[in-house]
């Protein structure tokens, strides 16, 4: 969450802030937590005055009844003060109890550098490669799929509903073989440790994310034991060390993870819901940091990087955008997007949002650290990204390595994972 006193000592950069972020309530957020910041400072003030008062006046009372003197028009002020003290204690929980419930609401500030606008004002810093150039029209990944037996939607409908895949043969094989590749090069060549997490967490932990309040009606829960399943391996990672205060020595901290993820996405009925482009389960490798803070914008960088490369091995035609800041998530202050082209369905599809958090998640989560032996803990900078997701990345691959007979090509660096270098039908 936000830091209160930027909201007592920067209330026009929140509002600034915010709205850029499209916001409209940006002013009435400012003025209402500044309202309930100045009551929970008076009503402190106050109970902290007559404490000071009371231990005096108490200290006069025991002196009179050393001496044998009368106390008891002290005794009954005294009474009075406590219970003043303690009328102002509840106060002070209920402003603060409201600050927080406003805070939780309201979204993180977008870096400086990050530019103002929606959707259209998102910019495109750079692609690479090519996009392969056909003799023939590619056909969309679903009919790819089902001719090759490896995607069976219909199936999947009839045990689940609606967006939630089913992979078979090959197909199961080479999603297995792209979780294990990513995997390697992230731990073996980028430095991160693997996690085998949790799917399921508390409440706590997703608003330490931010997921929650927020994104309540997206979110899957198993009500009868008060837990979530996961929308992304971010959420048990980065509370990993919720409520520590970490070593000098431990910082930075580099994981991964995969892990299957489950999204309601609610409100998002009839927008690319055929095949594999929006679904309520994939799998996806995440990449999470703790870093300091003087090295967060750098660890973006990094982290955006390390995803790209995946992309680079595997062949994928791809450009990376720079969120606007009305179009940033929730928690985030900077976001890089991944976008693979896919023929088929001839469009770009996000498979990793690269994503700075400054110390908006370290508040919620309460993640610190210790920026030297016997200083004060400070709060880390997180950050993360998908090292990449998937299915996006499995219909770009299909759909880039389709030939005109129906098969697909595998690219080169998930062979001997997969155990073959072209998926065909099994009748063939």
């Amino acid at each position: 969450m936000l830091d209160l006193r930027l909201f007592r000592e920067e209330p026009e950069r929140v509002r600034d802030g915010l709205a850029r972020r499209g916001l409209g309530t940006a002013d009435s957020i400012v003025s209402r937590v500044r309202e309930l910041d100045e009551r929970r400072r008076a009503a402190i003030a106050e109970a902290d005055a007559l404490r000071a008062r009371r231990n005096e006046v108490s200290k006069e009372i025991g002196r009179r009844k050393q001496r044998g003197e009368a106390a008891e028009t002290a005794i009954a002020e005294m009474r009075q003060v406590g219970e003043r003290i303690a009328e102002l204690e509840r106060k002070t929980e209920t402003h603060e109890a409201a600050i927080r419930e406003i805070l939780l609401e309201t979204p993180n500030l977008p870096l400086p550098e990050v530019q103002a606008g929606g959707v259209e004002a998102n910019q495109t810093l750079r692609t690479w490669g090519e996009p392969r150039r056909f003799d023939f029209e590619p056909r969309p990944h679903w009919e790819l799929g089902a001719d090759l037996e490896i995607l069976d939607l219909p199936r999947a409908a009839k045990i689940s509903g609606s967006g939630f895949p089913l992979l078979s043969g090959t197909g199961a094989r080479l999603q297995r073989a792209l979780i294990d590749f990513m995997l390697d090069v992230h731990t073996r060549e980028h430095g991160y440790l693997e996690l085998r997490t949790p799917y399921l967490v508390t409440e706590e932990s997703l608003i330490g994310t931010g997921q929650l309040p927020k994104f309540r009606d997206e979110s899957y829960v198993v009500e009868r034991d008060a837990l979530w399943l996961i929308p992304t391996a971010e959420v048990p990672i980065t509370n990993l060390h919720r409520d520590e205060i970490l070593a000098p020595e431990a910082v930075p901290l580099r994981y991964t993870a995969y892990t299957p993820c489950f999204r309601r996405e609610a409100g998002a009925a009839g927008a690319d819901t055929r095949g594999l482009l929006r679904v309520h389960q994939f799998d996806k490798v995440e990449l999470v940091r703790y870093e300091r803070p003087d090295r967060s914008r750098e660890a973006l960088e990094e982290l955006t990087g390390e995803a790209e490369e995946i992309l680079k091995r595997l062949g994928l035609h791809y450009r990376v955008v720079r969120l606007a800041a009305a179009d940033l998530g929730f928690a985030g202050a900077m976001t890089y997007d991944l976008e693979v082209w896919a023929p088929g369905v001839k469009k770009w599809l996000e498979v990793s949002s690269c994503t700075t958090f400054g110390d908006y998640q370290a508040r919620r989560a309460n993640l610190r650290f210790r920026p030297a032996a016997g200083a004060k803990p400070e709060f880390v900078h997180t950050l993360n990204g998908s090292g990449v997701a998937l299915p996006r990345t499995l219909v770009a691959l299909l759909e880039s390595g389709q030939e005109a007979d129906g098969s697909v090509r595998i690219p080169e660096p998930l062979h001997a994972y997969v155990g073959a270098e072209i998926i065909r039908a099994i009748r063939d």
